[in-house]
């Protein structure tokens, strides 16, 4: 699998990409462009990006509009989008920006290290979270071939395997939950219940190949 996370950049001007793709290269991530927020949107249909930084104003759609419809879709209403702004905009842009979903806002001209250091910040969420889901998704794939062989004479991944890894998901989620910024919280608190869950079937199937019996220990006759 790819480590790279991808990265939108929606602006119609040339120059301003070619600035945020200078400014964005040292993080090594795959930096992919909008010219408008149709562009923006076909892009999102495709494929999953750890953070989109959106222009403000642009001709058709602009930036609002854009980050509303990004929201309304369930497959990216949990992309977190941050505003890019002249800095004499209208002071009316921040309260409009944030009501549209936007996590932050940056105005231009960019100051290299704060916008590195936003961006690198929800890469390094998603990198994390990416990797929560396939690790969740193959404990949960082990507990139902376990599941599907109790009581066969077939070897199945060992209980106590499966319960060690699943402990390791639930330490790291709990730290990204810590890491997470408020508008991220209900991505991670839905993962969180995943693994809630599957730790609960987990220890029913464990109960499941040790019942209780009610012996004292006796042997029968």
């Amino acid at each position: 699998m790819d480590d790279k996370a991808k990265i939108l950049l929606v602006d119609d001007r040339e120059e301003n990409l070619v600035a945020l793709e200078a400014i964005l290269s040292s993080l090594d991530q795959d930096l992919v462009r909008a010219r408008s927020g149709e562009e923006a949107l076909k892009a999102l249909l495709t494929d999953e990006y750890a953070v989109i930084l959106l222009d403000v104003v642009m001709p058709g759609m602009d930036g609002f509009e854009t980050a509303r419809d990004i929201k309304r879709r369930k497959k990216t209403r949990d992309v977190p989008i941050i505003f890019l702004t002249a800095v004499n905009s209208d002071p009316d842009y921040a309260f409009r920006g944030y009501a549209a979903g936007a996590v932050d806002f940056i105005a231009k001209p960019f100051d290299p290290w704060v916008l590195r250091a936003k961006v690198s910040v929800f890469v390094e969420l998603h990198r994390k979270n990416r990797q929560l889901r396939d690790q969740a998704a193959l404990l949960r794939d082990q507990a139902a071939l376990l599941r599907a062989r109790t009581g066969s004479t077939e070897p199945g991944p060992p209980p106590a395997e499966l319960s060690a890894g699943l402990a390791g998901i639930e330490e790291q989620v709990g730290a990204v939950l810590q890491q997470s910024p408020s508008t991220l919280r209900p991505t991670v608190e839905e993962l969180a219940r995943r693994v809630a869950d599957l730790r609960a079937a987990l220890d029913g199937l464990s109960d499941s190949r040790h019942p209780a019996t009610g012996r004292t220990g006796a042997s029968e006759n």
